[in-house]
C-alpha cells in the first residue's frame, strides 16, 4: 500500500481556483491509478477525476472542464487544479491509489470551502 498525504485545500471565493496536492509514498507510483474522490457529511463518497497509469483521465460531469487532474511520475505527485469553484465543490477532497492485485490506499483528506 502507497501512502498519500494530500495538501491545498482552504477557503475560497465562489469562482474562484485553488489546486490540491497529494504526495505518495510506499509504491511503485507509476503503476497506481490515482484518483481525486469528494465527501459531503451525510453523502457518500464521490469520484471526482481519475488519471490512469497510462496517463488518460476521466471526469464527474459535474466538474468537466472546470476541474483538471494530472500526475507527476518523477515526483509521485498527483494534482487536482480546481477553477471557477462553486460553493457546491465545498468537501473534504480523498486521495486514492489503485493498482490492480493491491489493497487501494487513502489520504487522510483536505477540506475545500467554497463561499458566495
Amino acid at each position: 500500500q502507497v501512502h498519500l498525504v494530500e495538501s491545498g485545500g482552504g477557503l475560497v471565493q465562489s469562482g474562484g481556483s485553488l489546486r490540491l496536492s497529494c504526495a505518495a509514498s510506499g509504491g511503485t507510483f507509476s503503476f497506481h491509478s490515482m484518483a481525486w474522490y469528494r465527501q459531503v457529511p451525510g453523502n457518500k463518497r464521490e469520484l471526482v477525476a481519475i488519471v490512469t497509469s497510462g496517463g488518460s483521465t476521466h471526469y464527474a460531469g459535474s466538474v468537466e472542464g472546470r476541474f483538471t487532474i494530472s500526475r507527476e511520475n518523477t515526483t509521485n505527485t498527483v494534482y487536482l487544479q480546481m477553477n471557477s469553484l462553486r460553493p457546491e465543490d465545498t468537501a473534504v477532497y480523498f486521495c486514492y491509489a489503485n493498482r490492480i492485485g493491491r489493497p487501494p490506499s487513502w489520504g487522510q483528506g483536505t477540506q475545500v470551502t467554497v463561499s458566495s
